[in-house]
C-alpha cells in the first residue's frame, strides 16, 4: 500500500461495511446463492426481491433451469457493478455422455484440443444473439469416467456454453456427445465452498429478522459488496472528496490518501472511504507510482457509483 497522506475519518458519517444499518446493508449487499434445479435465474431473483421487500436485484450470469450451483445475486445499488465483478471467469463441473465407445487416450487427446481460445456458436435456445465468437477455456480436467459417462471440471471465460462444448467434443471424437448434468462451482470471486447458501437458508434468515428482529443470521447470508472486491486494486480517499464522487465527479489527485501498488493505467479500481466502504468503481488514468507522485489533475475516471449521495457531507 502506498500512503500519500494521513487524515482521520469522521465517525459521524458512513459506516464500516459490516456495521451498516440493515436497510443500507441490503442496499449494498450480495448473496452467494446455491441455485436449485427447476426455476430460472430470473425467477430466483424475483423470489429474493419479494422475500427481502426490495425493488432492485440482479444476478451474475444466467443458469438454465436444470443447472445448479453458484448464482451471485446483487441487491439494491450493488447491481450497478455486477458486470465488473463477473469478468474473472467461471468454473463448472459437467457430466458428459458419449454416444459411442471411446478409449481414454483418444478422449484425453481431444479434450486437450479444446484448451485455449475456441470458436463457439451459441445454441439455438439461448439468451444471446447467435453469432460466432471466441471464448477461452483455461483448463479441462477429467475427474472420473464410467463407460460412456465423463465427469469433468471446466475453468473458462464468462459466456462459454458448456452444453455446446460437450457437443463439440463429441463431434471431434466422431461418436457424438451431449451434456447430461451441469453445476457451476465458481462465478467470478464467488465459490460454492465459500459461503454459498441455499434458498431455504435465506428464507430462515429473513423470517428470523422480520418476525423477531434478529439480524445476525441475515448478516451472515448477505455479505457487503466490498467482500466481493478483495482482488481489485483500491484507492482510498479523504472524507471531503466522497460526496463529489457520489455525484459522479472524477477523482483528482489531492483527494487520494493511499492506494494499492502495481495499479496500471486503464485498470479498474475501487474508490474507497477510510472506513473501507466502496464509493465507486473507476478506471485509472495513470499508474500507482504516478498517482503517488502527482499533486494535481484527474487520476481515476469514475464509471459506476455505488454509495448514495449525502452519506458524507459536501466538501466542494
Amino acid at each position: 500500500m502506498l500512503i500519500k497522506g494521513e487524515e482521520p475519518t469522521d465517525p459521524r458519517f458512513g459506516w464500516v461495511p459490516r456495521s451498516r444499518p440493515m436497510k443500507e446493508y441490503l442496499e449494498t449487499g450480495v448473496i452467494n446463492l446455491d441455485k436449485p434445479p427447476g426455476p430460472s435465474s430470473h425467477e430466483v431473483v424475483a423470489w429474493v426481491k419479494r422475500l427481502l421487500s426490495i425493488s432492485r436485484a440482479g444476478h451474475g450470469g444466467t443458469l438454465d433451469p436444470k443447472v445448479t450451483g453458484v448464482l451471485p445475486i446483487t441487491l439494491g445499488r450493488s447491481t450497478r457493478i455486477i458486470s465488473f465483478i463477473m469478468k474473472s471467469g467461471k468454473e463448472y463441473v459437467a457430466l458428459m455422455e458419449l454416444h459411442g465407445d471411446v478409449d481414454d487416450d483418444r478422449l484425453n487427446e481431444v479434450v486437450r484440443e479444446f484448451m485455449g481460445p475456441i470458436y463457439q456458436l451459441p445454441p439455438v435456445r439461448s439468451s444471446v444473439k447467435r453469432a460466432l465468437r471466441i471464448r477461452t477455456i483455461n483448463s479441462i480436467k477429467i475427474l472420473e469416467r464410467e463407460d460412456r459417462f465423463v465427469l469433468m471440471r471446466v475453468d473458462c471465460e464468462a459466456g462459454t456454453y458448456i452444453r455446446k462444448l460437450c457437443h463439440d467434443i463429441g463431434e471431434v471424437i466422431g461418436c457424438g456427445a451431449h451434456m447430461r448434468e451441469l453445476r457451476r462451482t465458481r462465478a467470478g470471486p464467488f465459490k460454492e465452498d465459500h459461503g454459498c447458501i441455499t434458498l431455504h437458508s435465506l428464507l430462515d434468515a429473513i423470517t428470523l429478522w422480520k418476525y423477531s428482529g434478529d439480524e445476525s443470521l441475515l448478516r451472515n447470508v448477505v455479505i457487503p459488496i466490498e467482500d466481493a472486491l478483495i482482488d481489485f486494486p483500491k484507492v482510498y480517499v479523504r472524507d471531503s472528496a466522497v460526496d463529489a464522487l457520489c455525484h459522479g465527479a472524477d477523482l483528482a489527485s489531492p483527494g487520494v490518501l493511499k492506494l494499492s501498488k502495481n495499479i496500471k493505467s486503464d485498470d479498474v479500481v475501487c474508490i474507497m472511504t477510510l472506513k473501507g466502504e466502496l464509493v465507486a468503481l473507476g478506471r485509472a488514468k495513470i499508474s500507482s507510482d504516478e498517482i503517488f507522485k502527482s499533486d494535481h489533475g484527474i487520476v481515476v475516471k469514475t464509471e459506476r457509483v455505488v454509495m448514495a449521495p449525502g452519506t458524507y457531507p459536501k466538501g466542494w
